[in-house]
């Protein structure tokens, strides 16, 4: 595959798991200094792994929640649990991912890991009930 396919569906990809805001605000923040990096991560990790067959979107991103979890990646773990609206993975399905992490990873890492959840997960839920109230469509 030609350098400029692999960057579109990298692209393509990476807007679909992380969602198009904050690929945008990435790509508005890149500089000569991390163009390049940017370009890298997009047409390896996103149009190289993350298109490979062998396993689903929402596979990847258990994989790579637990990852982060093991490297104590704490802003790459935010991001990949925000991805998880994208994905398809549900919370009870990290709750699981970050139980295995505290066997495997260590009780500290996972601890942490659940701490960065509960954050992520209350902003997500007071995203959504602002949308709805701004749409109208909140009931309460």
């Amino acid at each position: 595959m030609d350098e400029k396919k692999r960057y579109r569906k990298g692209m393509n990809v990476r807007r679909s798991v992380l969602g198009r805001a904050h690929v945008d605000e990435a790509r508005a923040k890149e500089t000569d200094f991390n163009a390049p990096f940017q370009d890298l991560i997009t047409r390896y990790a996103w149009g190289e792994i993350w298109t490979r067959p062998g396993l689903p979107k929402k596979t990847r991103s258990m994989i790579s929640i637990a990852m982060m979890v093991a490297l104590n990646r704490p802003d790459e773990l935010r991001l990949h649990l925000r991805a998880t609206a994208n994905t398809g993975v549900s919370r009870k399905e990290i709750q699981e991912v970050l139980m295995q992490a505290a066997i495997y990873c260590g009780v500290p890492a996972a601890n942490n890991a659940f701490h960065i959840a509960a954050e992520v997960f209350t902003e997500a839920d007071r995203q959504g009930v602002a949308r709805r109230r701004a749409t109208g469509k909140d009931e309460s």
